[in-house]
């Protein structure tokens, strides 16, 4: 697997779910077209309303299974990086750490954890910040 580093750690955006999500956005368009050109035929108008509305209940749980997945995957990463973090220090992460920061310091080295994590809270640093801070780069290749 090729290493990982700043400027090639980013996951495309473009996946097999992709696919899919691109249908269903097409799929929604469709049916409320249909369901507009629906309203003066009483007959159409039962079909076009619930594939509108299956349509639409669809898109949402497809975004709240993505949206509860990353939380998910933060909180994990919250407590790893919080272990890791008591393991060097024998203290917990500062509390006033963002997850976004968090998330970004996953990828520094133990050598420079403590350090950049102490820099990220006494100067605000981003998360992309953080990430360019970063000199010797830990891989994450299982972040969706």
């Amino acid at each position: 697997m090729e290493e990982q580093n700043y400027s090639n750690h980013r996951h495309g955006f473009f996946q097999p779910e992709m696919i899919v999500l691109l249908i269903l956005i097409l799929t929604a368009i469709g049916s409320v077209i249909n369901l507009y050109l629906s309203f003066g035929d009483h007959q159409r108008l039962y079909t076009a309303s619930l594939v509108t509305v299956l349509t639409i209940s669809v898109l949402v749980q497809l975004w709240y299974g993505w949206e509860s997945s990353i939380k998910v995957q933060d909180r994990a990463i919250r407590a790893e990086e919080n272990l890791r973090h008591f393991a060097l220090t024998g203290k917990l992460l500062d509390p006033n750490l963002k997850i976004g920061q968090i998330v970004a310091l996953r990828f520094a080295s133990d050598d420079e954890f403590v350090s950049l994590a102490k820099r990220a809270v006494e100067e605000k640093l981003s998360r992309d910040d953080i990430k360019k801070a970063v000199k010797n780069w830990r891989a994450d290749h299982q972040r969706i």
